[in-house]
């Protein structure tokens, strides 16, 4: 069995494991509105993680990622996500825009449990079918791009955990081919490091590379980070 299968086996039983979290506040949560407090806990997640090991929430922690990547990845056309969807003040703007409808939900809510909860669950639930329409439209991982709490975990993870592209690279594009976020590493061969704060330390890239030639593991400082 080749590295590839095994990575992508190994993800897969993690995100069963993960994913249920979704329908769990997503559709429970209308039943028993309490399950919405459960998003506080993914919030959290996603963003403590991301002052350690950068994006490494997004790859199978994620209940809604997981869910995208295991119902969507065969029927999905996996089109080029389009770039102004990548854009630094559109996913700004969806921070803003995904915080201030929660809080002002919250605040009309305040003292009142159930419609509280039931303030996050309606935001899930509207957001999950946003990102289910295009992941039906682009990619899998397209809501992931302007997804707030992975735009904010991209802003505090700066150079957490990068990839190192060694010279050895070929730039057969292999690597850009298998990324579910669509991010060239053999682009940053000249470097030696891809500091996108949008990796999510999946490792498919790692394990596709048929020269070995990329690793998240740091045998020595490259100059890109140390300057």
């Amino acid at each position: 069995m080749t590295e590839i299968v095994i990575l992508r086996n190994k993800r897969k039983k993690y995100q069963f494991l993960t994913f249920v979290g979704l329908p769990l506040v997503a559709v429970a949560g209308w039943f028993y509105p309490v399950l919405g407090f459960l998003l506080f806990g993914c919030m959290m997640g996603a963003v403590g993680i991301a002052f350690f090991r950068g994006r490494a929430w997004c790859d199978w922690m994620c209940p809604r990622g997981a869910f995208y990547d295991l119902f969507f990845s065969k029927i999905s056309p996996k089109k080029k996500i389009p770039a102004f969807l990548r854009k630094k003040w559109l996913r700004a703007f969806m921070v803003g825009l995904i915080f201030a409808v929660l809080g002002s939900q919250l605040y009309l809510a305040w003292g009142n449990i159930d419609k509280m909860g039931l303030a996050m669950v309606r935001l899930l639930t509207i957001t999950t079918v946003v990102g289910i329409l295009l992941a039906l439209t682009y990619h899998p991982s397209t809501w992931c791009h302007i997804c707030p709490m992975g735009t904010v975990a991209n802003w505090v993870s700066k150079n957490k955990q990068p990839l190192l592209v060694d010279q050895s690279c070929t730039g057969c594009t292999a690597c850009a081919k298998a990324c579910p976020m669509q991010l060239k590493p053999y682009e940053c061969s000249p470097e030696g490091i891809m500091l996108s704060n949008d990796c999510i330390k999946c490792s498919t890239c790692v394990v596709t590379c048929p020269q070995n030639a990329l690793s998240f593991k740091c045998k020595k400082a490259p100059t890109a980070l140390a300057s």
